[in-house]
């Protein structure tokens, strides 16, 4: 039995900052929560104890749409995919989706399969997400037009074959011949369907939310801008309430006084992903993602051939701290965009993302400038580097 109660911290709600709060979990479930001095009697001589001393503990970050890190790329493989994830779990991101880069439909099939047997063994991999290959070549982004391509109904039934019911999201150019079909197959099947890498206009969008879509990959990057006349896939998600909208708040891809238009415009709706590559948590240089050569310069990556911007380097817990200073979020705001709002875009909104009774022992212990001093997952603490603050 694994008894663990931390107290003494400011607990952070999906509303509010509880001084004083307290969580309990046996085994990998929260069990009880509470202010003040009761947490006393959850604590037995077996229970591990863990004073938070006045920090601040949120629910575990989960990051639905990553591509590798510490210098591993997750199209690589187990291996790669176990020490990229050593990296991000240490700033905080407790679940994960593993997303690959558009290839080739043999080689998807070999990854999706790999991840569906890495996430049987770990629960913190939530599984996969395909971005793309049906995605549009003239927003295509650092995904490789050779294996661009429309979906057909066989290609995806082998494709949800191989995930083994692990494939969680895909990004989808609703405009492409098939893509419709394709999204209400992908729906019923329980994928997440996203909308993104698209020329889609705005009535394609809405239609393609009709269809089953549900979420809006890495919003305003690689797709149409919001303009007075042809408002776009952006404003089409905003007028939907079903819909969550991804955003890379590495201060790169998105201003931050647009992204406080995002946050007012769909409160509640925006969730906080990486969209890391090999190079969160690495040295700048020279990466691979997918086929394509990448270069990072001051923690910056773009293609090698053309400058176009190629993931991040972000990790959650900078994309916390930057809604925060500079997006003007409250921290309950910021933290449930790393956690109950990517939770909920994955259909995991009754387990994962929130600190409360019956949800997974996922927390973040973060200091008063917000960087991650302790991790739990599954009710376990992870090692955390010496560099952890760097």
């Amino acid at each position: 039995m694994n008894d663990h109660v931390i107290h003494s911290a400011q607990l952070i709600t999906s509303s509010e900052i509880v001084d004083d709060g307290w969580v309990a979990w046996q085994n990998d479930t929260i069990v009880a929560t509470g202010a003040g001095e009761e947490w006393r009697t959850r604590a037995t001589k077996a229970t591990t104890v863990t004073d938070a001393a006045g920090n601040f503990l949120t629910a575990g970050f989960i990051d639905i749409h990553c591509h590798g890190g510490n210098g591993a790329a997750f199209d690589d493989g187990p291996d790669a995919i176990r020490t990229a994830l050593r990296a991000h779990r240490a700033k905080g991101t407790t679940r994960s989706v593993i997303s690959l880069v558009s290839g080739t439909h043999a080689s998807l099939v070999r990854s999706l399969s790999a991840i569906a047997e890495l996430a049987a063994t770990d629960p913190l991999i939530l599984g996969s997400h395909l971005e793309g290959p049906y995605l549009h070549a003239s927003f295509k982004g650092a995904h490789s037009s050779d294996v661009l391509r429309n979906p057909t109904t066989g290609e995806i039934d082998e494709l949800l074959s191989a995930a083994s019911g692990t494939l969680q999201q895909i990004t989808i150019a609703p405009e492409l011949d098939g893509a419709m079909d394709a999204i209400a197959q992908l729906s019923a099947a329980g994928v997440t369907v996203a909308i993104g890498h698209t020329s889609a206009d705005y009535d394609q969008t809405l239609a393609a939310i009709d269809a089953g879509a549900r979420l809006l990959t890495h919003t305003f990057n690689g797709m149409r801008g919001i303009h007075h006349r042809e408002p776009g896939p952006v404003a089409a998600a905003i007028s939907r309430e079903s819909v969550i909208l991804e955003l890379i708040n590495d201060g790169v891809h998105v201003h931050p006084d647009v992204m406080k238009l995002l946050f007012a415009s769909a409160p509640g709706r925006v969730a906080l992903v990486s969209d890391a590559m090999a190079a969160a948590c690495a040295n700048d240089g020279h990466y691979q993602l997918g086929s394509l050569d990448v270069t990072v310069t001051d923690g910056v990556a773009r293609l090698s051939d053309n400058g176009s911007i190629a993931g991040s380097t972000l990790t959650m817990d900078a994309a916390v701290r930057r809604a925060v200073t500079e997006v003007g979020l409250t921290l309950p705001q910021a933290a449930s965009a790393a956690s109950a709002v990517p939770a909920r875009a994955i259909g995991r909104s009754g387990d994962l993302g929130t600190l409360a009774p019956g949800f997974a022992a996922d927390a973040v212990l973060l200091d008063a400038d917000l960087k991650v001093q302790a991790v739990w997952a599954a009710g376990r603490e992870l090692p955390l580097p010496d560099h952890r603050d760097a």
